[in-house]
C-alpha cells in the first residue's frame, strides 16, 4: 500500500518546485512514486494539435496514450474521486498529491509569504510539517519545520514519518 502524503498551499508557494526536487532524492532512495495534482479550475489541456488532444476535443470519454516509457491516460467523469486514483496506484511506495487542501490525508504545509502562511491555519489540523524559506522561527505551527531547499532533511522526515504511522 502506497504511503499518501500532500503538499498544501496557494499559488506560487513553491509546491511544485519542491515535489519535483523531493522526487529526485526519493527516485535516488530507490523509492517509485506517483504525483496526483488537483486541476481545480479545469485549466490542465494536452498539447494544442496531438491526437490525444483532437480525441479529448471531439468527446472521447477516456483518451489512453501507449508510449515507449508511460502512459497518459485521460478520462472525462464527473467528480472524480482522490480515493479511487490512489487505489489505483497502491502498488508504489509514495504517491504525492498536489492540492486537495480539505482533503484528510496528511499533509506538509508550503508557503513563501506571511499571507499565505496565515491561509494555511485553517487546515492545521492535517498538516504534519510545514516547509517555508522564510527566514524567522515559526511559532504559529507546532510542527517540525523545513526550509524549503533542506531536500534530504524533508525525505528523511517522510520516511520517519510513515515508518512510524501505521497507514
Amino acid at each position: 500500500m502506497a504511503h499518501c502524503l500532500g503538499f498544501a498551499g496557494y499559488s506560487n508557494s513553491g509546491k511544485t518546485t519542491l515535489i519535483a526536487k523531493l522526487i529526485v532524492e526519493m527516485k535516488r532512495r530507490g523509492y517509485q512514486i506517483a504525483v496526483m495534482k488537483h486541476d481545480a479550475h479545469g485549466h490542465y489541456k494536452e498539447a494544442q494539435g496531438a491526437d490525444s488532444t483532437i480525441f479529448v476535443e471531439t468527446g472521447a470519454d477516456v483518451v489512453v496514450t501507449l508510449s515507449p516509457n508511460g502512459v497518459h491516460i485521460y478520462e472525462e467523469r464527473e467528480a472524480p474521486s482522490l480515493e479511487e486514483q490512489l487505489a489505483a496506484y497502491a502498488h508504489l511506495d509514495y504517491i504525492f498529491i498536489e492540492g486537495f487542501k480539505r482533503e484528510k490525508h496528511p499533509k506538509i504545509g508550503v508557503y513563501r509569504t506571511i499571507e499565505q502562511k496565515e491561509l494555511l491555519k485553517g487546515l492545521a489540523a492535517s498538516l504534519i510539517a510545514v516547509a517555508t524559506d522564510l527566514n524567522f522561527p515559526e511559532e504559529d505551527f507546532a510542527l517540525p519545520q523545513f526550509n524549503l531547499n533542506d531536500i534530504r532533511g524533508i525525505v528523511d522526515f517522510i520516511e520517519q514519518y510513515f515508518m512510524n504511522c501505521q497507514f
